[in-house]
């Protein structure tokens, strides 16, 4: 049976949480004297009086957490913080429809970047913050925000990391999950902190670096302006955006190992690693020719271009520097398998990953192998170890949920109206939490405001379900998971 109380006191804390982080905005609001000042105060008000609410009926919870509750509170974490995340933007009026704030602040916590707002230029710089911060918060998950309060939990700091954590292989960084997760972030906060300093030292102002900093390392997407990155018609702050939007698509734990012992070549030693790298090289080659042959770009502008838009949608960000919808739509093809496979586990980006695409083509592999060799015994391997026959069933699980959950999404797209190609790449781009979609209708530079209604709850569920890789949400839908014993 659930434990509710335990639930209840969990959401209080988080609350609590979320309450301080937008009075970092509240200040920013404050700072700059604009008009979203009112937004934010009423704001962290209410999100403090839920807290308080949320730990009255907790307050008879013991300490320990099931595994139940653990999926229950990782669920409704996410949920929770986009309801009252909404808050500034529909108080402040900038966002009147509840459909579209819960889609933005969803949009934002899950990292996807997928944006309903026409105009983000006319925002306050609050506003705007919060939407940036949104994204970093989600970047690592809302369960690293939890690090002081989940380890006092019997084991529930293991259920819950286990609950959010992505990818099907997770490597220890340390045999205490708690501070595992400390050194993740200094990963991430040093990668944050080094991509701000460049940003600088290459022309934006503080403002927009710290901006573009926290979009890029959190793989997220949204922007401070209308059009992107390329707003700055800067060449060196394109191939900076490039580099950590790479970096962050690699396992943090790999680039922690790799950094701490001061030897590179651990990061060829990963066979995940190695196929990220030739996803990326192969599909900027082939966009890089298309581009040259049937758009007259010169070399180095089709590089930049194709190298841009191949790792800010594999790595699930969804920056944009140049318009895709205007190339050839065979470019559009070599996108969208970008968005499915993804990066690296144990990043901050989504999609499918590299490492299960690696593992599915070895299936495919031994398969084909078995039919030559029937007695045969072929072990699947990644990175030298043998991968069990349990995580190679749940491995085919998990692609078959979710090619069906791109098809039914799909048909449910194509009947509110939008055509095929878009219906195709919304479903991609929100379970793969990669932001653009490719189309003629909603092109990669445009907002998602045209969607119907149904299409952006859609939307929205499917962005949690690709943040909490399915299983996590899809078990609460369960009748065994409401179930006594």
């Amino acid at each position: 049976m659930i434990n509710w109380n335990m639930v209840s006191k969990i959401m209080g804390a988080l609350l609590f949480i979320e309450a301080a982080l937008m009075s970092i905005c509240l200040g920013i609001a404050v700072g700059y004297g604009e008009n979203d000042v009112p937004a934010f105060v009423t704001s962290v008000s209410l999100i403090v009086m839920a807290g308080f609410i949320f730990r009255y009926f907790g307050r008879r919870a013991g300490n320990r957490l099931s595994r139940k509750d653990a999926y229950l509170v990782v669920t409704l974490s996410w949920v929770v913080f986009s309801l009252f995340g909404s808050l500034p933007f529909m108080i402040s009026g900038y966002i009147t429809n509840f459909t579209d704030a819960f889609f933005e602040n969803m949009s934002g916590f899950t990292t996807t970047g997928a944006s309903v707002i026409d105009n983000v230029e006319a925002l306050p710089h609050g506003l705007l913050f919060w939407r940036t911060f949104t994204q970093w918060i989600g970047g690592l998950g809302i369960v690293f925000f939890t690090v002081a309060l989940l380890p006092s939990l019997d084991g529930g700091y293991v259920k819950v990391f286990s609950a959010e954590i992505t990818g099907p292989i997770h490597t220890k960084l340390h045999p205490r999950l708690s501070m595992g997760a400390k050194y993740i972030w200094m990963v991430y906060i040093v990668l944050t902190l080094s991509c701000l300093g460049c940003f600088m030292l290459f022309g934006m102002n503080f403002w927009e670096s710290i901006n573009y900093a926290m979009t890029s390392t959190a793989t997220g997407g949204f922007s401070i302006y209308n059009e992107s990155i390329e707003t700055f018609r800067s060449p060196a702050l394109e191939y900076t955006c490039v580099v950590f939007c790479f970096l962050s698509g690699i396992n943090f734990t790999l680039l922690y190992f790799t950094v701490a012992r001061r030897r590179i070549g651990m990061l060829f030693k990963s066979d995940e690693f190695k196929f990220y790298l030739l996803m990326i090289l192969a599909c900027t080659a082939f966009i890089m020719y298309q581009l040259m042959v049937h758009c007259d770009y010169n070399a180095e502008h089709a590089f930049r271009s194709g190298v841009f838009q191949v790792v800010t949608f594999i790595t699930t960000t969804g920056l944009f520097n140049d318009n895709a919808a205007l190339w050839p739509h065979v470019t559009w093809v070599v996108l969208a398998v970008c968005m499915f496979v993804g990066a690296c586990s144990g990043s901050t980006s989504g999609a499918f990953k590299c490492i299960r695409s690696m593992m599915v083509l070895k299936v495919i592999r031994n398969e084909l192998r078995q039919i030559l060799h029937p007695n045969a015994v072929l072990p699947l391997k990644v990175d030298g170890v043998n991968v069990p026959m349990q995580k190679r069933v749940t491995l085919l699980a998990f692609l078959a949920i979710y090619l069906i959950m791109l098809v039914v999404v799909a048909f449910i797209m194509i009947a509110c109206g939008i055509d095929h190609t878009n219906a195709i790449t919304i479903c991609l781009s929100s379970l793969g939490n990669v932001g653009p979609s490719l189309g003629l209708e909603i092109g990669p530079t445009m907002s998602w405001s045209m969607l119907p209604t149904v299409a952006k709850w859609t939307c929205a569920f499917m962005m949690l379900v690709g943040r909490l890789e399915i299983f996590t949400v899809m078990v609460i839908f369960t009748p065994s998971f409401w179930k006594e014993n």
